[in-house]
C-alpha cells in the first residue's frame, strides 16, 4: 500500500486521515503535536464558563481507535518534499503522498505577551478564562477585545470569534448583574472589520454594538500592546485591564525550514486541486495553504475541511489513473453561526449572494448542538 502522511490534528487533518483510511487504499499516518482535537468554533464559551475546557477537546486516541489509522504524537521540524520525507523531533518518516494540514503561525506584534487569546494554543483559551475570572472577581474594569490583520494576506484573519466573545462577555456580565460596572471595547485596524461577511452582517453587528453598549475603536493600526492597554499609530491609547487579541495568521515556522514553495506571507503555494506547486504528490489544505479566490475569501474551518475532501479525492483519482480531479476555488464561501450568548445569526456569503438569518434564542442552542454533532460525527 502507498503511504500517506497527514500533518496536523485539526479538523482538516483528522478528516483527511479518516477519509483516506475509509478508502482502504492507503497506509495512513496522522501526525499531531498535541494528543487531542480542539473544537475551536465552540471554545468561545470556555471563557464565559458555558463550556468546560475539557468538553472542547476530543482525544485523538479515541478517533484513531474508531478509524484505525496510525497516530504519532510528535512535533514536525522539517519537510523535505524533494526526498519525500518529514523530519519529526523523534524520527524521520517517508511518504508517497503528503497532506500538510497543520494550520498557520501567528503574527507577533510588539507587546503581544500583554494579551490573552482564544485562537492560539488551546491552553491560552483556558488561561484567558482565568484572567477574565480574576477581573470579574474585582467587580469592575475595562475589557478590550480585538483582532489584527495581515497586509500581505487578508484571508488570514480571525475576526468572527472576537465578535462572538464580545457578545458573550456582555451576556455573561449581564447575567451576573455586573454589566454596568464594565466597559467593553472592540478594536481592529480595519475601517470595517467583518466586511468580508457582507453588508447585512455589518449592519447586524453595528446594531448589536449599540444595543449592548459595546464601544468600538476601528480603523487605526496597532503600534503595540502594553500592560494596561493598546497603543495605536496616532499615539492614542485604549486603556484596558484585560486585552483579548487574535493575531492574524502567517506561515508556520516549520515551513521556513522546508523546501515547499511559499507565498509572500509564508503559506504553501497550491493549485486549484490543492496540490503544492512543483510537488504533485504533496497537498496543502486549510490555514497552511495560500488561498486563491475573491478578495473577501477567508480561512475558515469548513473551507479547510472542504479542501481536505478535495485533496483526498484527488489522491485517490491519481492512484486510479483518472483525470476527474476536484477543485476547491469554486466552493469558496463564508459560513458561520455567529453566537451572541443568548441567540445567534447564520451568515453566508458566496460569489452570488449574501444571507443573514437572525436566530434569537434558538441560534445559541443550534450552535451548541453543532458541537455535539461534530464530536459524534468524528467518533
Amino acid at each position: 500500500m502507498k503511504k500517506v502522511l497527514v500533518l496536523g490534528g485539526g479538523f482538516a487533518g483528522v478528516k483527511a486521515a479518516i477519509q483516506l483510511q475509509k478508502s482502504k487504499k492507503f497506509d495512513v499516518t496522522l501526525v499531531s503535536d498535541r494528543d487531542y482535537l480542539f473544537l475551536y468554533p465552540i471554545s468561545i464559551w470556555v471563557p464565559v464558563r458555558t463550556l468546560n475546557f475539557e468538553d472542547a477537546k476530543v482525544p485523538l486516541s479515541k478517533i484513531q481507535k474508531k478509524h484505525d489509522f496510525r497516530l504519532i504524537i510528535d512535533k514536525v521540524k522539517q519537510i523535505s518534499a524533494a526526498e519525500n520525507q518529514v523530519i519529526l523531533d523523534s524520527q524521520t518518516l517517508q511518504y508517497d503522498y503528503l497532506i500538510v494540514a497543520f494550520g498557520a503561525g501567528k503574527m507577533q506584534p510588539k507587546g503581544i505577551e500583554h494579551t490573552g487569546t482564544i485562537c492560539g494554543h488551546p491552553d491560552q483559551t483556558f488561561a484567558f478564562r482565568n484572567q477574565l475570572d480574576s477581573l470579574i472577581a474585582k467587580g469592575s474594569g475595562n475589557i478590550a477585545i480585538g483582532f489584527g490583520g495581515n497586509p500581505k494576506d487578508k484571508s488570514a484573519v480571525r475576526g468572527g470569534p472576537a465578535f462572538e466573545l464580545a457578545f458573550n462577555v456582555h451576556h455573561y456580565l449581564k447575567k451576573k448583574h455586573l454589566r454596568e460596572n464594565f466597559e467593553i471595547t472592540m478594536f481592529a485596524p480595519m475601517d470595517q472589520p467583518g466586511a468580508k461577511m457582507g453588508n447585512k452582517a455589518l449592519a447586524m453587528m453595528d446594531m448589536m454594538f449599540r444595543k449592548q453598549n459595546i464601544k468600538t475603536a476601528f480603523g487605526k493600526k496597532i503600534t503595540e500592546f502594553v500592560s494596561d492597554g493598546v497603543i495605536f499609530e496616532d499615539d492614542s491609547k485604549l486603556s484596558a485591564d484585560l486585552v483579548m487579541f487574535i493575531a492574524a495568521g502567517t506561515g508556520s515556522p516549520v515551513l521556513k525550514n522546508s523546501d515547499l514553495p511559499l507565498s509572500e506571507s509564508g503559506f504553501v503555494k497550491i493549485n486549484d486541486h490543492t496540490q503544492v506547486i512543483e510537488f504533485p504528490n504533496v497537498f496543502a489544505v486549510g490555514d497552511a495553504a495560500a488561498l486563491e479566490g475573491p478578495d473577501w475569501k477567508a480561512k475558515q474551518g469548513h473551507l479547510a475541511e472542504l479542501m481536505s475532501d478535495v485533496a483526498v479525492q484527488n489522491i485517490i483519482e491519481i492512484e486510479n489513473g483518472s483525470q476527474n480531479w476536484r477543485g476547491y476555488q469554486k466552493h469558496i464561501n463564508i459560513l458561520c453561526i455567529m453566537d451572541t450568548g443568548d441567540g445567534a445569526a447564520i451568515v453566508f456569503r458566496d460569489a452570488k449572494k449574501e444571507i443573514l438569518i437572525p436566530l434569537p434564542i434558538v441560534g445559541h442552542w443550534l450552535k451548541q448542538a453543532w458541537g455535539l454533532y461534530a464530536k459524534w460525527n468524528i467518533l
